[in-house]
């Protein structure tokens, strides 16, 4: 059957909905799992893509009569292993606690990775197909692709607003379907009541599918399963957005009494109280509130009470308020005003709606101010001055203990961070900062380093009169102060820790001796890092040390990373006494997947092509090395970027949808102006030009975008918005030319080889979205965009040399 154009609008429709699916799955699996799992989805759909090169290859002779009925095909399956997948792998027994003792535990890890790779096989089979059939349109095809992948990036993160991730799962199934109905209308496939079909498919799973028939279900080692466990645990609301799967558990037998690292002495305990767990992490508390300060007595028991000893009726902002014991603890101590940022609004409402009698109205109260903002974006556009700005303690003991954060991004402890804070202080105002105590000091002595790299940048020639630290049983608490600290306000330091037993593990002057007295540990390790760390042989001290603790910047906001391949050995020969938390196997995991996502893709994309009769359309090494270095080279980009832009738009969804839709529709548009180009003149000029371009707008950015973005940091959203959008707008014009320009002369010479074509390009894109993620943490976005745009060069070098 003679198929009389490429379906555009199938392939745009099936494309969004494959980038809508590979983005809900990072959101599935933050519930299921933990939210690092996104690089493996990121990777898992690039082999799917890169796996299809392969089927293609092999079984082209026998598809090329049936072109159209295969992509259908291709289709249909595709809207059924969505959901399929999904299901099969919350069936795998997968813990990622025990991969220290369990070798089993690695095989079912690639169990997961392969079933979540199937859908998106089927989707590359789809597209792949119609690009070898109709390669000489591919211009017109890959923009179709990637306009499409833009819109369902942005598009899913709407349907997340409104809707449960389950439900959305359902949608997009729908979406699927409809695709394979549009498509049979396309193709003009016969018989055509096959397009009424799949419509009517798709309204059935949107309409009469059972509720939480997709429900994600976490890890039965999740705080929240755990929290369930116990006798009298129930949940009493939910609620969901992009940013979090919220759970509020009430105990009506055994009552919650979360106050973190409270000191021993203390007599009062807190009031009733709700857990709050997101995603299934946690918990941070509810506390009942009914206008009475006394019960909140309790507060004044935490190392983070320390700097209301030292302020009087101060104006605070609080950074990641959360349900709002940060807040209380600041009206408790007679704070006047009170602003408080929280991201998610949905905890906002909790508080303010659901719960407003429970919270005692605390969130509508004169006093205090409640923004609905990332704290980092918040505090840079603001010009208010403040006596103390106060950085919660915003992540799950648990977690952080299992070195489950150690790949996250976060620019909330970043040196740039603690300068855009110190700026924001009155001249005698304090920063407090508080965190998990984690033996041997992880922690606390990299925000320390942090903190006195901040104050030199700052023009602070004596950083350790300004710094003091204390800690208690489970918390440790600094604090950084815009001038010297006095006698008098060190001696309300000492006391306050007397009086609760905590230990003032540095201050200003502070003696060997009087380090280590309540809390014993086996030598003064915090006292004797933070020492060093304002010693002449600081970076000595931090290469030797046993954790990674180089002061977190913007260019490499890895706070959270303390692995160093030096002492895994040690570390891992501790394992069965209790050494699991101090891997921090986040990060060797990261390096696990790289070599799964690897050994996979060679043994699923390149080796079964190599092993058959395709080999003998083996493309030569100009265009292999092409197609390896523009996956790569995109991969790179694209990621760096998205990072770039995060502080900018203040707030991680925005830059995830805006940055990637935009990437990926003016991507399209330059697929389609190189389509263009490319059929005036086969000399591909234009892409020696685009080459130039992409590293001309590369480094002026990595240039000026600091300095840009701090200027209009002040500006309104939908402004910020659309100068991101005119920021990455040429870049991507340009980035979305070298494929197509491939693809469209291998069409003219040597048309039996756009399937490697295509299979190479995938296994470049399977191992550059973790790569560039490892390489990120180890050299910093700036370094990963320098290379990317080496990368590019050298695709331009061997596009010269095609035969």
């Amino acid at each position: 059957m003679t198929i009389p154009r490429p379906p555009f609008i199938a392939i745009g429709l099936l494309s969004a909905c494959m980038l809508a699916y590979e983005v809900l799955l990072t959101r599935l699996l933050s519930i299921m799992l933990w939210h690092h799992f996104a690089y493996m989805i990121i990777s898992a759909a690039m082999l799917g893509y890169g796996a299809s090169g392969t089927a293609i290859a092999l079984l082209k002779d026998k598809i090329a009569p049936h072109v159209g009925l295969a992509y259908i095909c291709a289709v249909a399956a595709m809207a059924f292993l969505m959901p399929a997948a999904f299901l099969l792998a919350q069936q795998v027994p997968f813990n990622p606690l025990e991969l220290l003792w369990d070798q089993t535990q690695l095989s079912k890890l690639l169990a997961i990775y392969l079933l979540m790779m199937l859908p998106f096989f089927c989707a590359g089979l789809g597209i792949g197909l119609i690009l070898w059939h109709f390669g000489k349109e591919a211009g017109a095809i890959y923009a179709s692709d990637i306009l499409g992948a833009g819109v369902g990036s942005l598009g899913v993160i709407g349907m997340l607003f409104l809707a449960p991730p389950d439900k959305v799962l359902v949608l997009l199934t729908a979406l699927a379907l409809l695709a394979a109905s549009i498509a049979v209308m396309e193709l003009r496939m016969r018989p055509k009541w096959l397009a009424a079909v799949f419509f009517a498919l798709g309204l059935i799973v949107a309409v009469a599918l059972p509720a939480n028939w997709l429900e994600a279900h976490p890890s039965l080692y999740k705080d929240l399963s755990q929290v369930l466990n116990i006798a009298g645990s129930r949940v009493i609301a939910e609620r969901y957005s992009p940013l979090g799967h919220i759970t509020v558990v009430k105990n009506t037998r055994i009552p919650f009494r979360h106050a973190p690292g409270m000191s021993l002495n203390a007599l009062d305990e807190p009031p009733p109280q709700l857990a709050v767990f997101v995603d299934g992490n946690g918990p941070s508390v509810l506390t009942r509130f009914d206008g009475r300060l006394a019960p909140l007595a309790y507060l004044d028991q935490l190392t983070s009470a320390l700097p209301y000893h030292l302020l009087t009726q101060p104006k605070v902002l609080v950074l990641g308020a959360g349900a709002g014991s940060d807040v209380l603890q600041a009206l408790y101590h007679d704070a006047i005003p009170i602003d408080a940022v929280e991201l998610d609004r949905s905890v906002i409402d909790l508080v303010r709606q659901r719960f407003h009698a429970f919270a005692g109205d605390l969130y509508s109260r004169p006093q205090v101010h409640v923004h609905e903002a990332e704290a980092r974006g918040f505090v840079g556009a603001s010009q208010d001055q403040y006596d103390l700005v106060q950085v919660a303690l915003i992540d799950s003991f648990g977690t952080a203990s299992a070195g489950l954060y150690g790949l996250s991004e976060s620019y909330l402890y970043t040196v740039e961070a603690l300068q855009t804070y110190l700026s924001r202080l009155t001249p005698d105002g304090m920063l407090a900062v508080t965190r998990w105590l984690t033996l041997p000091p992880r922690d606390a002595l990299k925000l320390f380093a942090t903190a006195v790299l901040a104050l030199e940048r700052n023009g602070v020639s004596n950083p350790a009169a300004r710094l003091i630290m204390v800690r208690g049983w489970k918390t440790v608490t600094l604090l950084v102060k815009n001038s010297d600290f006095t006698l008098q306000e060190i001696e309300a330091i000492k006391e306050f820790g007397r009086a609760r037993s905590f230990d003032v593990a540095y201050y200003p002057g502070m003696s060997p001796e009087e380090a280590n007295r309540y809390n014993m540990l086996e030598h003064p390790y915090f006292f004797e890092g933070a020492v060093a760390l304002l010693g002449p042989q600081r970076q000595v001290f931090i290469d030797r040390y046993k954790f990674h603790i180089e002061p977190a910047t913007d260019d490499r906001p890895y706070f959270f990373r303390f692995f160093k391949w030096e002492a895994a050995p040690e570390l891992l020969a501790l394992r069965e006494h209790g050494g699991m938390p101090l891997l921090d196997w986040s990060y060797p995991l990261l390096v696990a997947t790289l070599v799964q996502a690897f050994i996979a893709s060679v043994l699923l994309i390149l080796a079964p092509l190599a092993a058959s009769r395709a080999r003998q359309a083996l493309p030569s090494a100009p265009v292999a090395l092409y197609f390896l270095a523009i996956g790569l080279a995109f991969m790179f980009m694209e990621i760096a970027f998205i990072q770039k832009f995060i502080l900018f738009l203040a707030h991680p969804l925005y830059a995830v949808a805006v940055v990637l839709c935009a990437f990926l529709i003016f991507a399209a548009a330059g697929s389609w102006l190189a389509g263009r180009l490319q059929k005036r003149s086969m000399e591909s000029r234009h892409l020696t030009f685009a080459v130039m371009a992409i590293a001309a707008l590369s480094l002026l950015y990595l240039v000026v975008l600091p300095g840009l973005f701090q200027t209009l940091t002040h500006l309104p959203d939908p402004a910020k918005i659309a100068i991101s959008i005119a920021l990455i707008a040429p870049l991507a014009i340009c980035m979305g030319m070298p494929f197509p320009t491939g693809t469209m002369r291998l069409a003219s010479t040597a048309r039996e080889s756009i399937p490697w074509a295509w299979a190479i390009n995938g296994f470049a894109s399977v191992v550059g979205a973790v790569l560039a993620s490892l390489m990120a943490i180890h050299l910093g976005f700036a370094a990963v965009i320098l290379l990317a745009v080496l990368i590019y060069g050298l695709a331009a070098g061997a596009l010269r040399r095609f035969a």
